[in-house]
């Protein structure tokens, strides 16, 4: 019998006043997993995200998370139950420096006892210790998408969220972000990532959801989804 699923969500439907975005989101990712939402743009993939985070509230559906529903919860309150998203865009504070994003929002939402703390995180991004006084309008895109995830890794959560993870990032940058989500997985962290670069996605990435037109229209493992390239030129135009 399969562990219980850490997020949950059924029949999700959302959208923007009288434009519907989701028709009916069925998903599941269970603790450990590394799960990626797939797709073209505007195909409702960061609208799943808000709807996740409780930045958009759903019109039809349920999302579990940690076995209660999330339906009506604040952001804040989804947060407190261990979900930490990497936003779009990175939006980090301009006037906090690294060190001070990456103790203003410590905690352990996890309870365990392998935690992310300071040190930790910048033995994943050593750039962030070199970096520590900058403030956050003083780091490059790249620097700054790092500190993004060290913040939403200093919470401890039990779900971290990537939202075009690699977005925007020079190659070799984004290469450290594919090295730094690895080492993620192995050390257990249950994340669900939005990117477009498939082909890195499926060297570590346990499963895929892929939408078009707000429906999930196909769901695989990994070697699933390599081994159908068709899947790729369809739905991604990869």
């Amino acid at each position: 019998m399969s562990a219980p699923a850490l997020l949950s969500c059924r029949g999700l439907e959302a959208g923007y006043g009288a434009s519907q975005v989701l028709f009916g989101i069925d998903f599941d990712i269970r603790e450990g997993e590394v799960v990626t939402l797939l797709g073209r743009n505007g195909m409702g993939k960061s609208t799943t995200i808000k709807t996740l985070v409780g930045s958009l509230a759903p019109q039809g559906g349920d999302i579990h998370f940690t076995g209660k529903s999330t339906l009506g919860m604040r952001p804040d309150a989804i947060a407190r139950l261990g979900m930490a998203i990497v936003p779009e865009g990175r939006q980090c504070f301009p006037n906090l420096s690294v060190r001070e994003h990456l103790v203003a929002f410590a905690d352990n939402r996890n309870g365990r006892k392998d935690e992310w703390t300071l040190d930790r995180i910048y033995g994943l991004f050593p750039r962030l210790k070199e970096r520590a006084q900058n403030l956050g309008n003083q780091l490059s895109g790249g620097e700054q998408q790092m500190l993004a995830i060290g913040r939403a890794l200093s919470t401890n959560p039990r779900l971290l969220i990537l939202d075009e993870a690699t977005e925007g990032l020079a190659p070799v940058i984004r290469d450290e972000i594919w090295r730094c989500l690895t080492q993620l997985k192995a050390a257990g962290q249950t994340t669900l990532i939005v990117d477009k670069y498939v082909e890195r996605l499926v060297e570590f990435a346990d499963r895929h959801v892929i939408l078009e037109r707000g429906n999930v229209v196909w769901t695989g493992s990994s070697p699933d989804l390599a081994a159908d390239r068709s899947l790729w030129t369809r739905y991604m135009g990869v």
